[in-house]
This record gives C-alpha cells, sequence and structure tokens, in this order.
C-alpha cells in the first residue's frame, strides 16, 4: 500500500513511523512555502482562522509542485493537506467536513470533541452513505455526493475516488483521515469510551491550550494537573493504537513526546525544520 498511498500521513505510520505536521494558513504562499518542505502533512488552521473555501481551493492547488508530482509515484501533494474546521463537537455541524471533502483535503480536525455522540458525527460526516448490508457500515455515512472537484484534485476517477474517500484504518485502503480534539476535562474523561465505541477514528489530537485554560492553569503545560490529564491522553490512545497528536511539539519535548507515545507530532512551520530533522534522526527515518 505504501507505494500507492496518497495520504502521507497515513504512509508514515504504516510504516512504523511518527508523521510530522504544521498548523497553516489557508493562502497561496504558506502552501508554496510549505509544498517541498520535510513535513508529512499539514493543518490549514480554519478554526480560528476566516472559512474561506476559495483561499482553501487556491491553497490546494499552490501546494502541488509539478517537479514532485513527475517523480513520484501518485499525483498527491508530497505534503498532505487535511483541515481544523471551525465546528465544534457539539454543533453537530456536518457541512464544514463536507466542503472541505469536497475540495480535496485529505482529512478533517474537529475540535472540541467531549462524547460518543460528537465524535460518531464527526466520523459520519466523513464518510459516504452504503447499503445497510454493505461492509463496515457503521459510522453510518452522511457525505453528501459531490466528489468532482476532489476526484480531479487526486489525480483520480470518480469510481476511484469514491473506493479511497473513506475513512482510515476502518476502511483500510481509505485515505481520508478523522481527528478529534480532546481539549476539556469531559473529553479526557470520556476519551476511553469513545475509542471503544466509535469506530473510523484516525487520530487524536490534545488541545492542551483550551485544556489548560478550562483546569484554571492558562498555557501551563507543564502544570502537574495538565500533564496528568494529557499523558491520560496519551495513555488511552496507545492503549487503543489510535495515534495521538500534540501541536506544540519543540527541540526541549520532542524526546519525551516520543517516548510517551505521540505518533503526530506539530511543529511551528518553516521556523522548525531543524525540531522535524531531529524528530526524524530519533524515529529512525
Amino acid at each position: 500500500m505504501s507505494d500507492t498511498r496518497l495520504n502521507g500521513i497515513i504512509r508514515a505510520w504504516e510504516a512504523g513511523k511518527p508523521a510530522f505536521t504544521c498548523f497553516a494558513k489557508a493562502d497561496k504562499q504558506s502552501a508554496i512555502d510549505l509544498s517541498d518542505s520535510p513535513y508529512d502533512g499539514l493543518v490549514f488552521e480554519m478554526e480560528h482562522n476566516p472559512w474561506d473555501m476559495v483561499a482553501l481551493g487556491d491553497a490546494l492547488q499552490y501546494l502541488l509542485n509539478r517537479k514532485q508530482i513527475h517523480s513520484a509515484a501518485t499525483l498527491a501533494p508530497q505534503v498532505t493537506p487535511i483541515v481544523r474546521v471551525p465546528a465544534n463537537g457539539v454543533e453537530m455541524n456536518q457541512a464544514y467536513a463536507k466542503q472541505a471533502l469536497d475540495r480535496g483535503v485529505y482529512g478533517v480536525i474537529w475540535p472540541h470533541i467531549n462524547d460518543v455522540a460528537q465524535a460518531y458525527n464527526a466520523v459520519a460526516s466523513c464518510r459516504y452513505g452504503r447499503p445497510k448490508n454493505a461492509p463496515l457500515y457503521e459510522p453510518r455515512g452522511v457525505r453528501g455526493d459531490g466528489p468532482a472537484t476532489a476526484s480531479r484534485y487526486w489525480g483520480l476517477s470518480m469510481a476511484e475516488y469514491y473506493a479511497k474517500a473513506d475513512v482510515w484504518p476502518l476502511a483500510p485502503q481509505g485515505e481520508l483521515l478523522v481527528g478529534l480534539m480532546i481539549e476539556s476535562v469531559k473529553g479526557v474523561e470520556n476519551l476511553d469510551e469513545i475509542l471503544k465505541e466509535v469506530p473510523g477514528v484516525g487520530l487524536v489530537l490534545i488541545g492542551e491550550g483550551d485544556l489548560s485554560q478550562e483546569m484554571g492553569f492558562p498555557r501551563q503545560y507543564d502544570h502537574p494537573d495538565v500533564r496528568d490529564a494529557m499523558k491520560k491522553v496519551a495513555e488511552t490512545c496507545v492503549r487503543h493504537g489510535v495515534p495521538v497528536g500534540n501541536p506544540h511539539t519543540s527541540a526541549g519535548n520532542i524526546d519525551r513526546l516520543l517516548a510517551e507515545g505521540y505518533r503526530f507530532l506539530m511543529a511551528a512551520p518553516q521556523r522548525s525544520y531543524g525540531v522535524v530533522g531531529k524528530g526524524k534522526e530519533l524515529a529512525g527515518y
């Protein structure tokens, strides 16, 4: 699968390696700057930045590097684009996932997931519907049918896109990642149940900023209470075999994060290529 795997984040995991990523603005210059970076993927940040589908579409196109694609095994960009949407889990808002996926992104990260129902909706929003007797029916897909732009971006026919546009690892051939952000005490407490009850979760990303705010220790990521909550999230994910991510990877904590089982490491874009290089060296790339 690795030779033809489109999603570079999944490709890294299937090779037994962590994936290195960063947040990025959905704009042309950011896409150009990151198109040949050492990252496996990037997350277009559209939770706190404007939700602009024109800007996202342009960024996706500028992420394509024709020279790189000419020598690659697939037509996918070297750095895999996924999106963090603005809707919190409790909003159950499926439209954001639909619009982003229809532009051609390879995954969706959902902020503020607190319980099973919200996690189920997150996964279902990224799946197409299928007959009840179909394999892997649950979570029941509710994504609307509009694949023309996405299939063109992926370089596939619509039939080929349908076959690959499912959530990994539930569908082993799937190229879409569903990421859940756990950033509240309730989310931490419910994570074990979420991962037991909801198949198709490809990633759990700790939202340590909001978590530390709620706990009364704003941005004090080394406070013992915050660290304990983060440790619980990481241990729960490792136990369930679900990749866990940290959005504040640096030279000062990367050794610890790798040792604790983190497999989705986010460093600051451009300025922290050295962190990525160190992380890949430690991870045996």
